[in-house]
C-alpha cells in the first residue's frame, strides 16, 4: 500500500500569490501532475492541512477544482490557516469529514494499515492543541483496535524541531498526547504538516515526522533568533509504503522535471 501525503498547500483567491512571492494554484497543480505520474500510482492521498490560506471558501472551491484529476481517494485534514466550517462545506461530499461541527477527526479502516486523523486547529491561532476531549477521542479510537497497526495525520507536530520561530507556533499539550501515543505500541508513525520541510524524530516509542510543502519551504535556521523566513526550495511530497514485511518505509519524493534516470 502507498500512502501519498502531501500537506500545506496554501491556495489563496484567484489572482493572488502568497506571501506576495508564492504561486501555490500552479505548484498544486505539478503536485498533481507528480502524483498522477507515479508508477506505481500512489492508493490514497491525505492532505495535512494548511489547505487555503485565509480559510475562505472561494479558496476552497479553487482548491476543489485543483484536486480533481487525482483518481485515487482523497482525504483532507485541517491546519491552522482552514477554516473547519468552509472546508466542509465545500467538501460536502467526502463522507468521512464529521458534520457535527466539532473536530474534524476521523479514522479509515479500509486499508492493511488503520489510519486516523486529528484536528489539533485551534481557531484564531497558528499553534495547535491536543485538549482533554481530543485525547480522549483518540485514546478510544486506539483501544477500538489494539492490534492493527495504524499511522496518524495530524497537521501540528508534537515534536521541537530546533526551528525556533516554527516551535513557538507548535502543539500545546504534547506531554499529554505523548502519554497516549505511548500506551498503543500499533502506532507506527505519526505524519504531521506545519513546518514545510521533511523532518523526522523517534519520539514516545514511535517514529513522527513532518512533510515538504507542495509549494514553499521554510528556511532551514536552527539559530535559536532566526527570523521567520522561506525558501523556494523544491516542492515535495512523502510516499508512506507498507508490507506487513517491512512496516511502514517513508520516501520524499521531489516535484518537478529533474535530468535521469541513467543507465
Amino acid at each position: 500500500m502507498i500512502i501519498a501525503q502531501i500537506s500545506d498547500t496554501h491556495i489563496t483567491p484567484a489572482g493572488r500569490l502568497a506571501y506576495q512571492h508564492v504561486d501555490t494554484e500552479r505548484h498544486l497543480v505539478r503536485a498533481v501532475h507528480h502524483l498522477l505520474s507515479l508508477t506505481p500510482r500512489p492508493d490514497v492521498v491525505f492532505a495535512t492541512g494548511d489547505l487555503v490560506d485565509a480559510g475562505l471558501p472561494e479558496e476552497y472551491e479553487r482548491l476543489r477544482t485543483l484536486l480533481g484529476p487525482l483518481t485515487m481517494p482523497l482525504y483532507l485534514i485541517p491546519g491552522n490557516h482552514d477554516d473547519r466550517r468552509a472546508l466542509a462545506t465545500v467538501f460536502r461530499d467526502h463522507a468521512y469529514l464529521p458534520r457535527d461541527g466539532g473536530f474534524l477527526h476521523y479514522v479509515v479502516e479500509d486499508h492493511p494499515l488503520r489510519i486516523v486523523v486529528l484536528d489539533t486547529v485551534v481557531p484564531g491561532k497558528a499553534g495547535g492543541l491536543m485538549c482533554a476531549e481530543r485525547l480522549a477521542w483518540l485514546e478510544a479510537r486506539l483501544r477500538e483496535a489494539a492490534a492493527k497497526p495504524t499511522l496518524i495525520f495530524m497537521h501540528h507536530p508534537p515534536f521541537r524541531t530546533g526551528i525556533a520561530h516554527m516551535d513557538a507556533l507548535g502543539l500545546d499539550n504534547a506531554e499529554g498526547f505523548g502519554d497516549v501515543i505511548r500506551r498503543h505500541r500499533q502506532v507506527v508513525c505519526i505524519a504531521c504538516g506545519h513546518l514545510h520541510r521533511p523532518i523526522q524524530t523517534r519520539w514516545n516509542g514511535t517514529l513522527a515526522m513532518t512533510a515538504p510543502s507542495t509549494a514553499h519551504q521554510v528556511t532551514l535556521d536552527l539559530r535559536p533568533d532566526a527570523r521567520t523566513t522561506f525558501t523556494m526550495e523544491p516542492p515535495a511530497c512523502l510516499l508512506h509504503v507498507w508490507r506487513e514485511e517491512t512496516g511502514c518505509v517513508t520516501h520524499t519524493s521531489y516535484i518537478g522535471e529533474f535530468a535521469g534516470p541513467y543507465p
